[in-house]
This record gives C-alpha cells, structure tokens and sequence, in this order.
C-alpha cells in the first residue's frame, strides 16, 4: 500500500517529463501531411471537375493553381505527398523488424525530412524545367 506521507504524483508521464525527440516529431508530422493530402485530393478533384465541366470551369481553376496562393498551396501539396510516401517506407521498414535502434531511427527520421525537401525541389525543379520556365 502507499505511503499516505508521501507527496501525490502522477502515476503516469507527463509533458513536463517527456523530451521531444525527431521520431514524436515525425509522427505528428505524418499525421498532419496524412490530413494535408486529403485536401490535396479535393483540390486533385477540382481539377478534374474543372477538365470534365469545360473551358470556362477550367479557366477557373488554372487562375486558382497559377496564383503565388496556388502554386504554394500545390508545392505544399507536393511535399505532403512525398514526405508522407518517404514515411510510410519507413514504417514498411519498421514492419520487417528493421530500424528500431535509437540511431538508427533518428537518421531514418532525418532522411524522411531531408529527403522529403530535395525530393520535393527536384520535383518543381523537373517540372519548370519541362515547361521551358527554366
């Protein structure tokens, strides 16, 4: 039995005792981009609404997606998408027993965040380039 002398603590962690670390970061992250692509699959679409509905409904749409809002809105988009593909590899990994050790899974954490960006640039990159932007 407790000691009813002793101070009253709680009996299971709290925010004040856990220490954020880049694996609780990537798992918020991955729910949030999970979130991120269902807009992004509403915005995919729109689009195809907008090619099905005609020119006039896709004149709409084209001036949304080639604003500053809109090219940001589908470069976020872009990023969720692979940030969330690079992440679900690596739970694939985790699935076959593989990369559980601390250092290991903070680089595999690190890779998904450093990949998930240079992935996502040379994807813009690629596609400006394809467009005669560049």
């Amino acid at each position: 039995m407790a000691d009813p002398r002793q101070a009253a603590r709680p009996l299971s962690p709290h925010l004040q005792i856990y220490r954020l670390t880049v694996t609780m970061v990537m798992s918020i992250v991955h729910r949030i981009t999970g979130a991120g692509l269902y807009a992004g699959t509403l915005l995919l679409a729109w689009w195809l609404v907008a090619v099905a509905s005609g020119p006039d409904a896709y004149a709409v749409f084209e001036g949304f997606i080639g604003s500053w809002f809109g090219r940001l809105v589908l470069f976020g988009y872009t990023w969720a998408l692979i940030h969330h593909m690079l992440g679900g590899i690596r739970h694939f990994i985790w699935d076959f027993g593989k990369g559980f050790e601390l250092r290991t899974a903070d680089v595999m954490a690190w890779g998904t965040v450093i990949g998930s960006v240079v992935l996502t640039v040379l994807v813009w990159i690629a596609g400006y380039s394809m467009m005669g932007a560049l």
